[in-house]
């Protein structure tokens, strides 16, 4: 499966107010200026995240969004199936043999696991600490 911008800017935006938390409602402005997105587009991501009851919008001078719930109550799969749909890696497995069909399900499982297991709190509290390579070894 492609995850589109849709559910790759719908993360960061959820990742923001996720660092936020707390501190007021943040408006979309400063998300996509921090980002450098386009806030026009940041304005039809929230929409879909809104009427799912993910983030609450505030009205007035010092308004925007806010969490609608805590971090560590929000997974990045509620985001992307909200933005993207069903988390499938082909379409039609029902119509492959056995073998084909055990590995679309397989490799769907995975992706479901990873995204249902990863908060807003976790993405939101990651620190890269540069050392992706845990292999490395230098002579």
């Amino acid at each position: 499966m492609k995850i589109s911008t849709k559910g790759r800017y719908g993360l960061t935006i959820m990742i923001e107010l996720a660092k936020n938390d707390g501190k007021g409602p943040m408006s979309l402005k400063a998300i996509a200026k921090e980002n450098n997105l386009s806030e026009h587009y940041l304005e039809q991501l929230v929409a879909p995240l809104r009427n799912a009851s993910l983030v609450r919008s505030i009205r007035g001078a010092y308004g925007g969004y806010i969490l609608a719930k805590k971090p560590v109550d929000i997974t990045a799969g509620d985001i992307i199936r909200i933005l993207e749909g069903p988390i499938t890696p082909v379409e039609g497995i029902e119509d492959e043999e056995p073998a084909k069909q055990h590995l679309w399900i397989r490799i769907r499982d995975a992706v479901k696991n990873v995204l249902d297991t990863t908060t807003l709190d976790d993405l939101s509290k990651y620190e890269d600490t540069g050392n992706q390579d845990p292999y490395m070894f230098y002579i």
